[in-house]
């Protein structure tokens, strides 16, 4: 089995059910990933072995999807110097505005890319990895092509259903 190259972590095993959008764009993709709970604040040392260890498990970004205070994202920050994808979840009375601020207010030298709250930044958190390992690999980079004009192809249908109605 290959190595995987992403590794999408969250805070709590419910939130995979938002995930799943993003364990699901990587299969499309056809990027092998690992997925595992755990928590900025439950569990600082297990993320930061975990951490530490993935690039010997060929682990090339990470995506970290939390609610509330949010900090699992800035916890893998620093902890590597590989890229760290942001997805805010919403999980408390302020709809994930605090976890949108937990996880892209952080201090200089540690960056967190940080996708949209919710089900759009999972899908987006997953392309974004997409894109950073196309970098360095021409067949994704081609899926990636593909998988946009897709979208182009599905918002232009759309458009000829509506105006076939008006």
């Amino acid at each position: 089995m290959p190595s995987s190259l992403v590794a999408i972590l969250m805070g709590s095993d419910s939130d995979f059910e938002l995930m799943e959008r993003c364990h699901k764009t990587l299969d499309e993709f056809g990027i092998v990933h690992e997925t595992r709970v755990m928590s900025a604040h439950r569990t600082p040392d297990t993320v930061a072995e975990y951490v530490r260890g993935a690039p010997s498990r060929g682990i090339r970004v990470f995506i970290a999807a939390a609610g509330g205070a949010a900090h699992l994202a800035g916890a893998v920050a620093a902890q590597t110097t590989l890229p760290v994808i942001g997805v805010p979840l919403d999980a408390t009375e302020m709809k994930g505005l605090d976890a949108l601020l937990s996880t892209v207010q952080m201090p200089p030298g540690i960056p967190v890319a940080t996708v949209a709250i919710g089900k759009f930044g999972a899908t987006n958190a997953a392309v974004l990895a997409a894109q950073i390992l196309a970098t360095s690999d021409p067949a994704l980079a081609k899926k990636l092509v593909a998988w946009r004009e897709a979208l182009r192809r599905k918002v232009e249908a759309a458009d000829r259903t509506l105006q076939a109605k008006l």
